[in-house]
């Protein structure tokens, strides 16, 4: 491993410990998960080394962890402890290629926003073979307390759970994330987009370019910047708040420390919702619905902890976002 991977502000990484390493691949103490801190960053840090010193690019790991993913809910489908003892493992590397690609980005400086999408959509394609896989094995269970098997109406279920529950939980979950990093660190320690500038790319790129890598990235932006919309639709006070805050100030380095630190420490609090609400709380209920032959449980611990969990937090953020903007901003907010 050579001096050329390492982070612009810190040493080379070739002069670090490997608890140093690990602290520069954190997104940030705020937002890192209890169990991301303690198991699964260490394990992903251990890899992205050897994928450091084969000079993989992280895109590349992401792949591999598609194609876990994807076997995972194979496995899944099966109704047999050594099956779905398979798909744990198998659930897991993936989860641990997905945090090394994050780590390598942020230790090589390889961070791309095509990295970015592809690391989200890795995630939507790990669960949507485990829902098929899910509502496969449930097709002729049984439904609980009867002998009616659940047929058509497991899909329903898992329809629901996933594109309506799941999905908008952790997009709006990565997006709170992304927020409290732009307060917290600034536009270099985030990734937080927005539509209009994504759709602005959407609309420019360039003619000349071969026409299946204009076609290829015309579709990437339409889609992201269509992802950024439905982050922003489910925020309108924030939206307020960064409206306000960009027109005075113009660069988020530029707010007020006072502003800053009152935001963070609302926001502080709610990483723990964020967390929730990615994937480590999802992957337990899957494998202990899973291991223990009642898979149905899953869809439903979306339906029904998860959307109270994500109801909370989105309250919670809209407040604290409504209360600064009364507090800074008074006669905007009031117009």
């Amino acid at each position: 491993m050579t001096d050329q991977h390492s982070t612009p502000g810190v040493k080379p990484l070739s002069e670090m410990t490997f608890n140093e390493m690990l602290h520069v691949s954190f997104k940030s103490d705020d937002t890192e998960e209890w169990l991301d801190v303690h198991f699964t960053r260490p394990v992903g840090l251990f890899f992205a080394l050897g994928w450091m010193r084969l000079n993989v690019h992280p895109n590349v790991v992401t792949i591999i962890s598609i194609f876990l993913g994807v076997a995972a809910g194979v496995m899944f489908y099966h109704t047999d402890l050594t099956h779905n003892i398979i798909g744990v493992v198998l659930l897991m590397l993936a989860n641990f290629c997905d945090s090394t690609d994050g780590q390598m980005a942020r230790l090589t400086g390889k961070k791309t926003l095509l990295g970015r999408v592809l690391d989200g959509f890795a995630g939507d394609v790990w669960f949507v073979a485990i829902y098929i896989a899910i509502a496969l094995r449930l097709t002729i269970m049984p439904m609980p307390g009867t002998d009616i098997p659940w047929g058509y109406l497991v899909w329903m279920l898992c329809i629901v759970a996933g594109i309506f529950c799941h999905s908008p939980q952790a997009a709006l979950a990565d997006y709170y994330r992304q927020v409290h990093l732009w307060m917290l660190k600034g536009k270099a320690g985030s990734e937080l987009d927005n539509y209009q500038q994504q759709r602005h790319i959407y609309e420019t790129v360039p003619a000349d370019l071969p026409l299946f890598q204009r076609m290829l990235s015309k579709a990437f932006h339409y889609n992201y910047a269509n992802y950024c919309r439905s982050q922003e639709q489910q925020t309108p006070w924030f939206q307020r708040l960064y409206a306000m805050l960009t027109q005075r100030y113009g660069d988020v380095e530029c707010v007020p420390e006072q502003l800053r630190e009152e935001f963070l420490k609302g926001s502080r609090p709610l990483m723990k919702y964020t967390n929730l609400l990615t994937f480590n709380t999802r992957a337990i209920c899957l494998y202990v619905a899973c291991l223990s032959n009642v898979p149905w449980l899953f869809p439903v611990f979306e339906m029904v902890v998860l959307t109270c969990l994500y109801i909370h937090m989105h309250k919670q953020h809209e407040t604290l976002c409504h209360d600064i903007c009364e507090k800074y901003f008074p006669q905007q907010t009031q117009e």
